[in-house]
């Protein structure tokens, strides 16, 4: 019987990239079960709400095995959005990089991309994505301040399905 410990390095990066692919699942299945029960309205209002818990936690954790400090600005974000669960299994970039400011975009996603193939118009999340982009940033920095440029229900070009700055506060 193989322990996860004997794994060489392609096999931990395919457990990891199906955990995240295992993790969405789940928070769609949820989604969509909220959703079914008491309507979308209710659905992103419970999702916000755990996302704005949930983004601080995976910030946390990013940050202790990365070993950054609190207060690491725009390169410490960077880092740290290179590690999130979204990062194995969606394809996102970081543009127009400084030491005070960055856009970072979702070229694919799996969710939208799920919805796309089914003949779905794209899921509303740029509520929910205020939510955890913002949370998420806050907990690397406190400083830094987060707006959207594109996400569904807003239109977005073809090349990418949501675009984020990141800036840090003078």
């Amino acid at each position: 019987m193989t322990d996860i410990k004997d794994l060489n390095k392609e096999e931990l990066l395919a457990l990891l990239q199906d955990a995240a692919k295992n993790w969405l699942a789940h928070d769609g299945l949820w989604f969509q079960a909220v959703e079914k029960e008491f309507g979308m309205e209710a659905a992103l209002e419970m999702d916000k709400r755990a996302w704005e818990k949930f983004t601080v936690i995976e910030a946390q954790r990013i940050m202790k095995f990365l070993g950054l400090k609190p207060g690491g600005g725009i390169p410490a974000l960077a880092q740290a959005l290179k590690f999130r669960l979204y990062a194995h299994i969606n394809v996102q970039e970081i543009l127009e990089i400084s030491e005070t400011h960055c856009v970072f975009r979702m070229s694919n996603c799996r969710v939208q991309e799920s919805r796309k193939r089914k003949g779905l118009p794209d899921f509303p999340c740029k509520s929910v994505g205020l939510v955890e982009y913002s949370g998420f940033a806050r907990t690397i920095d406190p400083r830094l301040l987060t707006r959207c440029l594109a996400c569904p229900p807003d239109p977005h070009p073809p090349e990418f399905w949501c675009a984020w700055e990141f800036s840090l506060e003078a």
